[in-house]
């Protein structure tokens, strides 16, 4: 169970996001077969409810202060895990259509039962992102690709980038500390180009943003394979 609503209000008012009941109570359910689910399979190592309201809800909502997510338009999440961030932004802007990619396919039957739950549509996909970009009917398809991953800038970037479409937004929750400089070849050769790098604080801890526009298609030649982005990273 999350903390009471008032207390959530409070924390989202302080970040300038509004929380309607209708939100909380879906986040509300997310919590609860989240910490339960964890129970059984290694999803979070943060369990304590207000620690998951705030590093996990808010975190991953706080990025619509940032990154335009209209109604209509489509997102996907690269390794999306427990669903973070983008399953939480989709409770958040329901009109939102998105995917939520991830290799374990475990985690991925949690997130299609927990749609089910919050009565919620999305797409969930087992399948590895360097594969699933090559497809037609995913490369190049979506407005907006989120991610919320330990990878390096470059390696990241070419997993992710290939589901863009020219005009769209690649954007990276990155740690406050990393040196985004090291992807400027890496985002240059996928089409991409650095719009902003957003730093910011939540709850006293320093958050960061990384987003990145899609100016021209994507040479058919990337994503390269998983071996070759990990030991060669562009």
């Amino acid at each position: 169970m999350l903390p009471q609503y008032d207390i959530c209000c409070k924390i989202f008012e302080e970040n300038g996001l509004e929380l309607t009941e209708k939100i909380y109570e879906r986040l509300d359910i997310y919590a609860d077969f989240l910490v339960k689910t964890n129970e059984v399979m290694n999803l979070t190592a943060i369990t304590e409810p207000m620690e998951v309201f705030i590093k996990h809800f808010t975190d991953s909502i706080l990025i619509t202060k940032y990154v335009d997510f209209s109604d209509g338009m489509k997102a996907v999440d690269v390794g999306t895990g427990a669903g973070f961030p983008l399953l939480p932004v989709k409770i958040y802007k329901p009109q939102l259509e998105i995917t939520l990619l991830d290799g374990n396919n475990k985690r991925i039957k949690f997130l299609s039962e927990l749609c089910e739950k919050l009565e919620l549509e999305a797409e969930c996909i087992h399948e590895r992102a360097e594969l699933l970009a090559r497809k037609e009917e995913y490369r190049e398809k979506y407005d907006i690709a989120t991610a919320r991953a330990v990878s390096a800038m470059p390696v990241l970037s070419e997993y992710c980038m290939p589901f863009v479409k020219k005009g769209g937004i690649f954007c990276a929750m990155k740690g406050p500390t990393e040196d985004i400089s090291v992807a400027e070849n890496a985002i240059k050769l996928l089409g991409g180009k650095l719009e902003e790098d957003i730093s910011y604080e939540l709850n006293g801890e320093k958050r960061r943003i990384v987003k990145i526009r899609k100016i021209s298609d994507i040479s058919p030649k990337y994503p390269r394979a998983s071996g070759r982005i990990k030991s060669k990273p562009l």
